[in-house]
């Protein structure tokens, strides 16, 4: 038992090593960004976040002198457009175990590296990684295992690129009208999680077995923030499913009301006043992830 709680210790302190740190936060003109988990158990969880600040993280200019020594128009194109933009993927492990950080630290890294061939072929990152993604979990995982991502990117001009894989589609907070606003269901578009259904335009779909059939191909969202003070809040399931003890849901209207509250502040202190409030108002039975997206 000594040796096997040694274990768990240890791993622990390995997964911490991925969570996101406040400098890791993308910084992008005009759009302030702040997220961060509550993990059921201990420090980490089923939740993950990653933050992909393409200007800090990769060589963008080395990358751009490259494609224009090979005449490659697009990749220059979309290299540059990256220089302006800031990548967040939100993801939920089946379960909120401490071992469930495992499967998210596993996607971490084939993500980050998957991204780095995404710039060096495409100048950017496309739906390719997260096929590719979904056909490998799918093929080494067991069928009670899944992970629910939201992976999307935001620019500079505050347009939200995203596409989801049984993720809930983010909150949008209007400054202007004080509340939420509803979205087309042409612009919420949805796929099952990661490892539940194979992808079948994939290079290698036709060496994957599926007796349920493959899933279709991702589709990407394109959601604009209009208005200055206007808030973007990507979230997993244990903020919408987030209840106290008379069965009372925090989401939508108590976080509705909090924002109305605090949508002046910046993004950490909104981030920080939602954590507190959401506590108070009852002990989490879930792990909690959320991002603020606040067009300044």
């Amino acid at each position: 038992m000594i040796q096997l709680a040694n274990e768990l210790e240890n791993f622990e302190e390995i997964v911490k090593h991925l969570i996101p740190k406040p400098g890791d936060v993308p910084r992008l003109r005009g759009v302030d960004i702040y997220g961060g988990t509550l993990a059921l158990h201990g420090s980490v969880g089923g939740d993950h976040l990653i933050y992909v600040d393409f200007k800090q993280r990769f060589d963008l200019d080395l990358r751009i002198r490259q494609a224009t020594e090979k005449g490659r128009l697009e990749v220059i194109e979309n290299l540059r457009r990256c220089q302006k933009t800031a990548g967040i993927a939100v993801l939920d492990v089946s379960g909120h175990w401490v071992t469930d950080a495992f499967m998210a630290a596993m996607l971490h890294q084939a993500f980050l590296l998957g991204a780095i061939y995404e710039l060096d072929m495409f100048g950017q990152v496309t739906k390719r990684l997260f096929e590719n993604l979904n056909t490998r979990l799918y093929q080494s995982s067991s069928e009670h295992k899944f992970v629910s991502l939201m992976y999307g990117e935001i620019s500079e001009d505050a347009v939200f690129r995203f596409l989801s894989a049984a993720q809930p589609f983010p909150a949008v907070f209007s400054k202007k009208h004080d509340r939420f606003m509803d979205v087309s269901q042409d612009l919420c578009i949805s796929s099952p999680p990661l490892g539940m259904l194979p992808s079948l335009h994939v290079t290698d779909g036709n060496r994957t077995a599926s007796p349920l059939g493959f899933k279709d191909d991702y589709k990407i969202n394109q959601w604009v923030l209009m208005g200055a003070g206007d808030i973007l809040l990507l979230h997993t399931d244990g903020l919408v499913e987030h209840c106290n003890a008379d069965d009372d849901h925090y989401f939508p209207e108590c976080l509705e009301q909090k924002l109305r509250d605090v949508k002046h502040e910046t993004a950490v202190e909104i981030f920080d006043a939602i954590r507190t409030d959401l506590v108070a108002f009852s002990e989490p039975r879930d792990d909690i992830s959320f991002v603020v997206i606040k067009r300044t």
